[in-house]
């Protein structure tokens, strides 16, 4: 077709054909399907050098990429269907015997063959063999890999998560013919052996105030029965959960739980005496069943001391919100780069979105608490795997994981709100992913405490009775100290930050009349702590010859959520478009560069 006729004025019945709508689709911005969200993650692939062992990385980056592929492909295409195709719960078999149970589609079927069998994410943690690495990855290996995975599906990594957690327990609190029974099987790769786990807590009389649970144990020979009801069971066909329940004659509250592990089959064959009663209609991680649990006389097996349940349980609490930061991080990054091809496609008043300055402005928005949370799930993954070892990384994470929990999932409803911003009103439309990660995101505030619970876990038990903050504050300035390169002005900055964050922790925590400032020291800790964090990745990754842009992160981090810019002076905010052109561009910011930006 000649220019001339091209340009020349169609026809009004023309631009009904077929043809005419495909040429006008073609200026609808695309998704992330397709794209490998490894490969294409830099922030990620930068940290792995200064986290990982170098052997261990160089064995799991190829894995890692092959799950991003999936991300983009075949995964996302199952998740997409299992969301539209939920499980049903059936109350009775063709007979018309109370044997319930639970279908899920064929695509949430393979989705636990992917994480369960071909990445045994479950696993990787506890015993070798896994994707070939000889003994047991530390735990950063496998929360990078539910990060991958978070970006394409969320809820099935809560069985991910419960079978692996509760397999913990077991081996930590289980007796012998326990552990030797189950954790094999749980540990299993074959779908045929498998044995899934879930974890039954929450009952209609308590919420978070676990204490308050109403489910009854009964003595009965060498087990126990249960009697009473669980009102949020996730997983809720598992073959194994495990639980918190009353003994008989046991004193009220929290010190008076056990903790037990109850099988959904008996040795006979016979399903133990529990019912579901119905699936939770929920807001996301619909492909995921929540159900009602009503215990008839369940048998069940305790763990560790009788009176210590309440005290076992929280053994896992740190890893469980590990993996919902984690889960919340990668789903931001998937929202992070929903927005960004958005805005590089899409055209607005004669050039691309992304080439408005208020669009740019947005962007930012969106990439900095994105970033904060990558840094706070490699930290708190390495610490995890050190605490082991070093009592110091032991209360780095008892302060660590409430103010990242709490933060990183407030931010992840943010980012996924401005995401869908980004996108237009396709973004309102189910038929694209926002919509989705809009409402899967507001679970994260909800699963392992609300916002409330963390933020007072971290001030009033972390700060005020255990004194925790003081590991975390000496790591960071020990951080720092060993980061001349970082020009002393802006050191200095970072430094105070973190005086001033610590300090009113302190001081909120010294008196419960201070309880409704809570929220805001546990934020003001989580910003502080990740503005050191990204500064110091940055400058390490710019002396090696890579991208110190998280230098540049760190900066805004200081700038707009510890609120420490005032003025409004124009002027005083020009260095912002110089940042914002380094980091919405894919070329490497270079050392030199990066530390000009933090003083200008």
């Amino acid at each position: 077709m000649t220019a001339a006729l091209k340009d020349a004025p169609q026809s009004a019945p023309s631009l009904s054909t077929r043809a005419a709508t495909a040429r006008r689709s073609e200026q609808i911005a695309p998704t992330c399907r397709g794209l490998n969200f490894f490969e294409i993650d830099h922030g990620l692939r930068s940290l792995l050098p200064l986290y990982m062992d170098g052997k261990l990385a160089a064995h799991l980056e190829p894995h890692y990429s092959k799950l991003g592929e999936l991300g983009g492909g075949r995964l996302g295409a199952l998740s997409d269907a299992a969301e539209r195709h939920t499980p049903q719960l059936h109350q009775r078999d063709p007979y018309g015997r109370d044997e319930e149970w639970v279908e899920f589609h064929p695509a949430y079927r393979e989705m636990e063959v992917i994480a369960f069998a071909q990445f045994g994410m479950h696993a990787m943690s506890h015993r070798g063999g896994v994707l070939g690495w000889p003994t047991a990855v530390p735990p950063i290996a496998k929360y990078l890999f539910h990060y991958l995975f978070a970006q394409a599906e969320f809820g099935l990594l809560c069985p991910v998560n419960l079978t692996d957690s509760s397999s913990e327990l077991i081996h930590r609190f289980g007796s012998e013919a326990i552990k030797a029974k189950y954790l094999d099987r749980i540990w299993s790769q074959d779908m045929h052996t498998l044995l899934k786990c879930a974890q039954f807590m929450t009952e209609k009389s308590g919420g978070s105030d676990v204490g308050a649970a109403e489910l009854t144990a009964v003595r009965d020979g060498d087990h126990w029965r249960l009697w009473g009801e669980k009102w949020f069971c996730s997983n809720v066909d598992a073959e194994l959960s495990v639980l918190l329940a009353r003994p008989e004659g046991a004193q009220s509250g929290g010190k008076g739980l056990g903790l037990f592990l109850m099988p959904k089959t008996l040795d006979d064959g016979t399903r133990n005496g529990y019912r579901i009663m119905r699936l939770k209609d929920k807001l996301g991680s619909k492909g995921m069943a929540s159900g009602e649990i009503m215990f008839e006389g369940a048998v069940a097996y305790h763990l560790g001391d009788l009176d210590q349940g309440l005290k076992h349980m929280l053994v896992m609490v740190n890893s469980s919100r590990i993996s919902h930061l984690t889960r919340s991080a990668g789903m931001m990054r998937r929202c992070l780069n929903e927005a960004l091809v958005a805005s590089r496609h899409r055209n607005a008043f004669g050039r691309s979105v992304i080439e408005h300055p208020l669009m740019r402005r947005q962007l930012l928005k969106l990439m900095v608490p994105t970033e904060q949370a990558l840094t706070a799930v490699m930290y708190a993954s390495y610490a995890t795997g050190e605490a082991a070892n070093d009592r110091r990384y032991e209360q780095i994470l008892r302060m660590l994981t409430p103010i990242a929990k709490y933060r990183a999932c407030r931010d992840n409803v943010t980012v996924a709100t401005g995401a869908m911003e980004a996108r237009g009103g396709n973004g309102y439309i189910e038929d694209w992913p926002n919509a989705r990660l809009v409402r899967d995101a507001h679970l994260g505030l909800l699963w392992e405490g609300t916002s409330n619970i963390n933020a007072l876990d971290a001030v009033q038990r972390a700060v005020g009775k255990v004194g925790a903050h003081k590991a975390l504050r000496e790591d960071l300035m020990e951080r720092l100290g060993n980061a001349q390169q970082i020009p002393g002005q802006f050191r200095t900055r970072l430094e105070g930050s973190v005086v001033d964050a610590f300090k009113f922790a302190e001081e909120v925590a010294s008196d419960t009349k201070h309880e409704r400032f809570c929220r805001i020291a546990a934020g003001r800790l989580y910003h502080a702590t990740t503005a050191v964090l990204m500064a110091v990745e940055g400058l390490k990754i710019g002396l090696s010859g890579g991208d110190a842009r998280r230098m540049l992160l760190a900066r805004l981090v200081l700038e707009h959520r510890l609120n420490e810019s005032r003025t409004q002076s124009l002027a005083s905010l020009s260095w912002e478009e110089d940042v914002a052109d380094r980091l919405l561009s894919d070329e490497a910011v270079p050392l030199d560069v990066a530390t000009s930006l933090l003083v200008a």
